[in-house]
């Protein structure tokens, strides 16, 4: 059997495979501090975080409890580095996010493609005009956009 024609060869990637081959350990510890950034949870913890903090700092278990007077200093220094970092993290999941939508783009255009050659195949293996589809499809296609903007449809 030619090796072209192999349907192992035939089989079209899929974008989940393609993009889990282009993530390392990195990319991985990135989308998970990202993704519990995302959530309720990750509120909550901070809520009581901060909560307990200034307690404490208000003097809730006595004088000695203080280690961080108001205005809060080191409570300020720790949340602006961990808003910095939050925001690196999220920038780096969302250049991975448009980094998968190349690869789902590429693997959609491959599959277009494929389509296209194998219906003109089909088409001329049925005997089909090409031209008389192609204007047919060109209608159909000027119909979708007038519906899609709003226009008012020509009859048909």
């Amino acid at each position: 059997m030619d090796p072209a024609l192999n349907p192992d060869n035939l089989r079209l990637r899929q974008e989940r495979v393609v993009f889990a081959r282009m993530r390392g350990t990195q990319d991985r510890v990135a989308d998970a501090i990202t993704t519990f950034a995302g959530t309720m949870l990750f509120v909550y913890i901070h809520a009581f975080w901060f909560a307990v903090w200034i307690a404490l700092n208000e003097g809730l278990l006595g004088q000695a409890g203080i280690f961080d007077p108001y205005p809060y200093g080191l409570l300020t220094m720790i949340v602006s580095l961990e808003a910095i970092f939050l925001s690196t993290f999220v920038m780096v999941s969302q250049n991975r996010q448009a980094a998968r939508e190349n690869v789902r783009a590429d693997l959609d255009f491959e599959t277009n493609v494929r389509s296209e050659v194998w219906s003109a195949h089909i088409g001329a293996a049925l005997g089909l005009d090409p031209r008389e589809i192609e204007q047919r499809v060109q209608e159909l296609l000027t119909e979708n956009r007038a519906k899609m903007n709003g226009s008012p449809q020509k009859p048909g």
